[in-house]
């Protein structure tokens, strides 16, 4: 699969001043935001501000959880438009589930006033990609998920492993073999969910330039060579025994008990760690993913979200002037970044001075700087409107292929490529 570099060259070249966003108390109503997690908190966080200019709009934002927002959102859709928010969550690589099976679900953004197009030059152009069908605009873009590495200072150093010096995935199951020997096998460098998602897969597929579907979105990729390097380091990395295996809450309880000393996701996960171990201040830190090569790429995307108004919402003109204000204003980014740590998709917020300051938390690392600096050299990749299909497809055969089902990571790509195949009706690359 290609390579773009369209964040580096848009934050060297382009970066647009975010739009002021006049005030009006004379806009009134209610609007509901459906969210999850540490997203729907650094929604709320943006309603003071947003009361401030809109003082006679009320706010409320649900925390459903990412997969009942997903499932209502589709199942709201499929019956018309009905039980749905003014104001909905979707993350990038499942967005075009909904514009290609629900057209007239969502409001074209264009049809309000000022029309989005006029915020296309605010964004880097690949966030756009998913969110765009034709002339129509159905989200607007809202955070990134450059990835890195969260790791234990404290951790580390006992066990005399430098991040400095882990530049390549074996550098890193070395590390995490000397942290094991140091812990009494007591603490691993990360947690793998095998069984239950794909998450590292994904993560260093797309590092290599691989991932489900092709950036045309025509063509099955998944069993191309650097997808297939990908399944091969999960496993080596779950072979060596320097990993736990479980979902999302093993890795936050892992987290909390100090059993783990390093977790690998989308830069959003700072919130995650920040807000579930307070206790920890001072002990975390920041570095880019391991390559796969010793040169190699060390970036990739997890996540990223955008929101969008349904066209059944009865107050669109509110709920646009949220979606504005917490998407497309310096102010609205920073406090999510701020708060819950969201990398801002918006370009003229990653100038703004928060982005230089160390951070307490961390050590006083300025980790932003590191996230940020990652952004330039991440594949593109697609999820289409087949993600979801795609996604069910490969955690079973990574699980299968660990437990040793096939006889290699080539074949097993393989049989994930025509099983996807078979249910998308796309061909499979050659």
């Amino acid at each position: 699969m290609r390579r773009i570099l369209v964040l580096g060259t848009a934050l060297a070249f382009s970066l647009a001043a975010a739009q002021p966003l006049q005030g009006n108390p004379n806009l009134r109503g209610e609007i509901t935001v459906w969210s999850w997690d540490i997203a729907a908190k650094a929604l709320e966080a943006n309603i003071p501000g947003f009361n401030r200019l809109f003082p006679n709009v009320k706010v409320t934002v649900l925390d459903l959880g990412n997969q009942a927002v997903y499932d209502r959102g589709l199942a709201g859709c499929a019956a018309g438009g009905g039980d749905l928010p003014d104001v909905y969550s979707v993350e990038n690589n499942e967005a075009e589930v909904f514009w290609a099976r629900f057209p007239n679900c969502f409001t074209d953004l264009n049809t309000l006033q000022p029309a989005a197009s006029t915020l296309r030059s605010l964004f880097p152009a690949f966030k756009w990609t998913e969110l765009t069908v034709g002339n129509r605009i159905y989200a607007i873009p809202w955070d990134s998920g450059p990835v890195v590495m969260f790791y234990r200072r404290d951790i580390y150093s006992q066990a005399g492993v430098n991040p400095n010096t882990i530049r390549t995935w074996d550098d890193f199951i070395a590390a995490g073999r000397r942290i094991g020997a140091a812990t009494n096998n007591r603490v691993k460098v990360g947690v793998i969910a095998n069984g239950q998602d794909d998450e590292w897969f994904r993560m260093l597929a797309n590092q290599n330039g691989c991932f489900y579907f092709n950036n045309e979105g025509t063509a099955v990729t998944v069993n191309q060579p650097g997808c297939v390097t990908a399944l091969e380091t999960v496993k080596r990395l779950i072979d060596a025994g320097i990993v736990l295996q479980g979902g999302w809450n093993e890795q936050i309880q892992a987290i909390k008990a100090g059993t783990v000393a390093t977790s690998m996701f989308g830069a959003w996960y700072e919130g995650t760690i920040r807000s579930n171990a307070p206790e920890q201040s001072g002990r975390w830190g920041v570095y880019p993913m391991p390559a796969s090569r010793p040169g190699g790429v060390r970036a990739a995307n997890l996540g990223g979200s955008a929101l969008a108004i349904p066209a059944s919402s009865r107050n669109k003109e509110a709920a646009w002037a949220f979606v504005r204000y917490a998407l497309a204003t310096t102010e609205g980014q920073i406090t999510m970044l701020r708060q819950y740590g969201l990398v801002p998709s918006l370009l003229a917020a990653t100038r703004d001075p928060y982005v230089q300051q160390p951070q307490p938390y961390w050590g006083n690392q300025r980790i932003w700087q590191v996230v940020l600096g990652t952004l330039g050299s991440v594949p593109a990749a697609r999820g289409t409107q087949f993600f979801q299909e795609a996604r069910a497809i490969m955690v079973k055969v990574q699980a299968d292929y660990v437990a040793g089902r096939f006889p290699n990571a080539k074949a097993a790509l393989d049989a994930a490529a025509q099983q996807i195949s078979q249910a998308t009706g796309l061909p499979i690359a050659r």
